[in-house]
């Protein structure tokens, strides 16, 4: 059973660093162990255990097919090879960046419906999925800067370019579109409890898919 254990965090956190991926250009490297020695700022001061579990209430419910898979040491664990990763600057920049990180990979992991005990947004990380998209990190912190196509396609910094990058095919260049609503719909919810804004730009429906 402990080896079964080991396994299963294992495998959490390494979906959780490809999730991370998503955010990121860079790999577990020395770039990452220096962040290490010398940030004396984890992002356990920010998203404690208690919070984490308040945040997806349902992920271990006997109805969701990853119960038990994400929990949070496992997180911890992923975050290390990412450093950056809510620690690039001010206090409402790194909070801001979780909110849309969880937002993203609740969506993603889903179990949530309309009518869901909770709210729908007390479902997430419910389903294990794992979809390798470019970063997200330069959008949320503030160093993206978009190219002349970029521009043309009015993909605009904010959390609906993030949309767009993970799965701006399917839910992009479309008005009030369910599925980028409800992405969302998670981010205000994880900025308000971290009492963050939310930023411009919440939505792809005017930018064109990459």
């Amino acid at each position: 059973m402990a080896h079964l254990s080991l396994l299963t965090s294992s495998s959490s956190s390494l979906l959780f660093s490809f999730s991370l991926l998503f955010f990121f250009s860079l790999t577990c490297n020395v770039e990452a162990r220096y962040w290490q020695h010398n940030n004396c700022n984890p992002i356990s001061s920010i998203v404690t255990e208690k919070l984490y579990n308040s945040l997806f209430l349902h992920k271990d419910d006997a109805a969701c097919p990853a119960k038990g898979f994400y929990n949070y040491s496992s997180f911890i664990q992923a975050t290390k090879c990412f450093p950056q990763f809510g620690n690039t600057g001010d206090m409402t920049t790194r909070k801001r960046e979780i909110a849309a990180f969880f937002a993203q990979i609740s969506h993603e992991t889903t179990g949530g419906w309309a009518t869901a005990p909770d709210g729908p947004y007390a479902w997430g990380l419910c389903f294990k999925e794992e979809k390798p998209k470019p970063s997200c990190h330069d959008v949320m912190v503030g160093r993206y800067h978009p190219t002349a196509a970029d521009i043309a396609a009015n993909r605009t910094a904010g959390f609906g370019l993030v949309t767009n990058i993970i799965n701006g095919g399917l839910e992009c260049g479309i008005p009030d579109n369910a599925q980028s609503n409800d992405r969302i719909g998670y981010y205000k919810k994880y900025a308000q409890i971290f009492g963050v804004d939310v930023g411009s730009n919440l939505d792809c429906a005017n930018q064109q898919h990459y």
